[in-house]
């Protein structure tokens, strides 16, 4: 019985000489030949072969016997829209863009159509191979890098692992920081490992009673500007994991972003810095 559901998964092995994706797929499913190609373009079909599993997207690819297919529909993954992310510098071997709220780094056995790295991948001339080498929030904004060859890649995944660069970050705050020391370092742990995050106060809203705080990072843990944020009782404007939301911020996005990034380049030994166009930073402005 074919399968016509909003989500599903398919495993199918080839058993068969001469098979052909949209005709395996045909046998098990009832969504349309276009639907099931729109769907293999935004990343759900994923091809086994040996002991490699990889997104495949190239319907006409010969497949083999012993290979599996592995199709993930989710209609309403599928069905969203990616914000439109800005490239600010294409350096040839990576490529710097701004990220924007709701935009995922990386992506899921469902899709990646939503991603910054396809993103990347497709709005790049000419089209290059696109490979993550860090991660931004999908609540967060900003800037993150995009290699696009594998040695690239290597090279700032080390750069990011040795944190040879300084990330900085502006974030909106509850609270007003200039009571707080300056600058203001905070350790304290984060998910049970180590943090470290250094806050200094830029500017102060009376109205709103918010802060415009430069953050910079000595380490990288899972929503540690957030955490450390709220640890002092001054959560991030719009977080609505780590702090309390009130009826006039219930809308905001996270007022998180990473502004600027500086580093010596590991493939050309360049000093290389990158910053956020004003209009995209975070303003104080932000709850009216």
């Amino acid at each position: 019985m074919n399968i016509a559901l909003h989500k599903f998964e398919l495993h199918l092995d080839i058993n068969t000489e001469d098979s052909r994706v949209i005709g395996e797929l045909n046998q098990k499913c009832s969504l349309s030949n276009a639907q099931l190609k729109q769907a293999i373009q935004q990343g759900a079909l994923w091809l086994t072969r040996g002991k490699s599993t990889q997104r495949l997207r190239r319907i006409k690819k010969p497949l083999q016997i012993a290979d599996t297919l592995h199709f993930y529909y989710d209609e309403q993954v599928l069905s969203q829209q990616p914000n439109e992310a800005l490239l600010m510098n294409d350096c040839v071997d990576y490529s710097v863009w701004y990220k924007p709220y709701g935009m995922l780094s990386q992506g899921s056995k469902w899709s990646d159509h939503c991603t910054i790295a396809r993103w990347a991948q497709t709005h790049l001339t000419p089209e290059r191979p696109a490979f993550i080498v860090h991660r931004l929030d999908r609540a967060a904004t900003g800037l993150i890098l995009i290699a696009h060859s594998k040695k690239a890649a290597r090279a700032l995944s080390a750069m990011f692992e040795k944190h040879d660069l300084e990330k900085t970050y502006h974030i909106i705050i509850h609270g007003d920081h200039r009571l707080r020391p300056q600058p203001d370092a905070l350790t304290s742990d984060v998910d049970g490992k180590s943090a470290s995050s250094h806050f200094s106060h830029l500017a102060y809203n009376e109205e709103n009673n918010t802060s415009l705080v430069q953050v910079i990072i000595d380490t990288g843990r899972k929503h540690q500007i957030r955490s450390h944020a709220a640890s002092i009782n001054m959560p991030v404007v719009g977080d609505r994991l780590h702090g309390k939301v009130d009826d006039k911020a219930e809308s905001i996005n996270l007022q998180l972003c990473a502004v600027a990034l500086n580093f010596i380049c590991p493939l050309s030994a360049e000093q290389r810095s990158f910053k956020v166009p004003e209009h995209l930073m975070p303003s104080l402005n932000v709850l009216g």
